[in-house]
C-alpha cells in the first residue's frame, strides 16, 4: 500500500509574508536602544533564521554588534512585542488557502517546519486561519537541531506519520532546501520568498512563483 504524500512547509516567507511585522518588531527594539533603523528590504533578507539572528544582524548593521548576552537578553523583549503585534501586517502569500485545501482532499499529510519559535508560529497559523490543515508545527526551539540540519525536516515528518520518500519540503532559503538536501528529501523552492540568493539557484528540485503551481509540481517531483 501507497504511503501517503507528506508535505513539510516553512512559514516565514514561504507560507506567510510576515516581514512587515517582524521588521517592525526589530525596530522598535532598536529604536528602544537609541539606534537607527534597518530597511524593510534589508531585513527581508534576514528573515528566516529565527529571532536571535534577525536581532544580531540588525543589531551589525545599525552600529556595533551585540554580545551572545545582549541578545539573550533581548529575546524575551522581542517575542512580547512581536507576539503582540502578530499578524498586524502579516498576510498569506496568494493561493496558500487554496493550494492547502487541494492538498487536504488528496488526504496529504501537512506539517510546518520552521525556525520561529513553536508557540509564535501556533499563534501566527492561528491567526492566518491556517492551523486546521497542520498536524504538527515544529520550532526552531522544538528539537536540539534546527535548519538547515535535516534532522529538523526528518523529526517533522516523523511527528506525523510521513515516509521521507513521500515527502517534499517547501521553502524559501537555503536553510529549507539545505535541509532537504541532508535530509534526502525533495524540496520545493518559491521565488516570491525572504532570500539572498536567487531561488533558482537554492538547489531545489523544483521552483514556483504562485502557489497555484504547487500541486502541478508535486505532481512532477512524485512521478
Amino acid at each position: 500500500m501507497t504511503k501517503p504524500l507528506c508535505i513539510i512547509f516553512d512559514l516565514d516567507g514561504t507560507l506567510v509574508d510576515s516581514a512587515p511585522d517582524l521588521a517592525a518588531t526589530g525596530n522598535e527594539l532598536l529604536r528602544r536602544r537609541g539606534r537607527g533603523q534597518v530597511s524593510f528590504d534589508a531585513v527581508r533578507s534576514m528573515v528566516g533564521k529565527g529571532a536571535l539572528v534577525l536581532m544580531d544582524e540588525m543589531m551589525a548593521a545599525t552600529g556595533s554588534p551585540a554580545s551572545q548576552e545582549e541578545l539573550k537578553a533581548m529575546l524575551p523583549e522581542f517575542i512580547e512585542y512581536y507576539g503582540a503585534n502578530i499578524a498586524a501586517n502579516t498576510v498569506p502569500f496568494p493561493g496558500v488557502h487554496k493550494a492547502l485545501a487541494g492538498l487536504a482532499e488528496r488526504e496529504a499529510l501537512m506539517a510546518v517546519c520552521t525556525n520561529k519559535f513553536e508557540q509564535l508560529s501556533h499563534t501566527l497559523l492561528e491567526q492566518m486561519e491556517l492551523s486546521h490543515h497542520f498536524s504538527a508545527v515544529l520550532g526552531g526551539d522544538s528539537l536540539p537541531i534546527r535548519k538547515p540540519d535535516g534532522g529538523h525536516v526528518l523529526g517533522t515528518i516523523e511527528r506525523v506519520g510521513g515516509d521521507p520518500a513521500r515527502s517534499i519540503m517547501v521553502g524559501d532559503s537555503h536553510n529549507d532546501i539545505d535541509a532537504a538536501l541532508d535530509a534526502g528529501v525533495k524540496s520545493i523552492a518559491v521565488s516570491f520568498g525572504y532570500t539572498d540568493i536567487p531561488p533558482r539557484e537554492l538547489g531545489a528540485d523544483h521552483v514556483i512563483d504562485h502557489f497555484d503551481e504547487l500541486l502541478p509540481a508535486i505532481d512532477v517531483l512524485m512521478d
